[in-house]
């Protein structure tokens, strides 16, 4: 599999791929998907190669998980990496006949709370090896401490705080004590990547729509402040919540979200130098993120095996330097951001 050299992340004794498979659609985010199917994409992106996965128990409700971890259960422990996330605890619903899904379609019949204390975390973990029906877990990632996601900067504070008072020193206890390899952050908004950098001892940042042909504002602060801490990142979300698989199509999501008239626009100007350098957009949303030093790994996500397939293909697609030297005097891409030097 092409992509940058692989590197470890904090104490993991595997070494992280440059592709790895974002399991979130596994939890039914936007369509829903039998048990035949989640399987059989799991079996693709396993024959194609991938041998790093990350779920999460917000993805379908501990949907996600068990499908991953019944998987894996058929695997060589040592052949691949897990990552999956703390931050919110899974309990069954008080009324099961008006469960709340939140933004999932589908998943199982349980209701999450946010907790980032230390002895919620200690219990996310153990309900995740139950869940997965495995005994390790690779790297833990705190799961969400951002606006985007609590809506009002008095409830980050507080959930912050209880990182502070405890949740930190868990995933530190467990960390030191060989159970996890490594403590990382995923989050939806670059604003709170500087304040975790700064208070905590990450070893990596999992960057969700943030660093993408779309997005480049993390190149200003953001990865820059990772690279001196030497904290890896992880971009994920490197489709904008879809547009940049589909296309600017009608009905096209950015961002968890119907995409607007001027990224409907943008899109179209990038699909037209796509056209004309015979690259496709996929493609280039890819392998894009990993031109930059900071990047080590980008994470894709699919609901079938087609999707698997396509991607992997996408991942190893041949992209000429004049495509991205376009790009940028179109103004299409910022002029500062790492580009592959040469076709992948």
């Amino acid at each position: 599999m092409s992509g940058p050299k692989r590197r470890k992340l904090g104490r993991m004794a595997a070494e992280l791929p440059p592709l790895g498979l974002g399991c979130s659609p596994l939890g039914e985010l936007f369509v829903r998907i039998d048990e035949a199917t989640a399987e059989a994409a799991l079996q693709t992106a396993w024959e194609g190669g991938i041998r790093y996965l990350d779920t999460a128990p917000e993805y379908g409700a501990g949907l996600s998980e068990h499908r991953v971890g019944r998987f894996l259960r058929s695997k060589p422990r040592g052949d691949y990496i897990l990552t999956t996330k703390v931050g919110r605890l899974l309990t069954a619903p008080r009324d099961p006949a008006r469960i709340r899904r939140e933004s999932w379609l589908g998943g199982l019949d349980f209701e999450a709370s946010f907790d980032y204390g230390h002895d919620a975390v200690l219990r996310s973990v153990e309900d995740s090896y139950q869940r997965l029906g495995l005994n390790r877990i690779d790297a833990l990632l705190i799961h969400d401490l951002d606006l985007s996601t609590h809506g009002t900067q008095a409830k980050v504070d507080s959930h912050l705080r209880e990182l502070r008072a405890g949740g930190f020193r868990a995933l530190a206890d467990l960390r030191s004590s060989g159970t996890i390899g490594a403590i990382g952050v995923g989050l939806n908004d670059p604003g709170m990547v500087l304040r975790l950098l700064e208070d905590f001892a990450l070893d990596f940042c999992l960057l969700a729509m943030q660093y993408t042909l779309l997005e480049h504002r993390v190149l200003e602060a953001e990865l820059p402040a990772c690279r001196k801490r030497g904290v890896a990142v992880i971009a994920a979300g490197i489709f904008n919540s879809g547009i940049l698989a589909s296309g600017a199509v009608d009905g096209a999501y950015y961002n968890y979200a119907p995409a607007g008239p001027e990224i409907m626009d943008r899109v179209r100007r990038i699909e037209v130098v796509c056209r004309r350098h015979a690259v496709p957009l996929p493609a280039a949303a890819m392998q894009f993120p990993l031109a930059h030093p900071g990047v080590i790994s980008v994470l894709v996500g699919a609901d079938s095996p087609a999707q698997v397939a396509a991607n992997l293909a996408n991942f190893c697609h041949p992209i000429p330097s004049a495509f991205w030297a376009e790009l940028k005097s179109a103004g299409l891409l910022a002029v500062e951001a790492p580009v592959p030097a040469k076709a992948a």
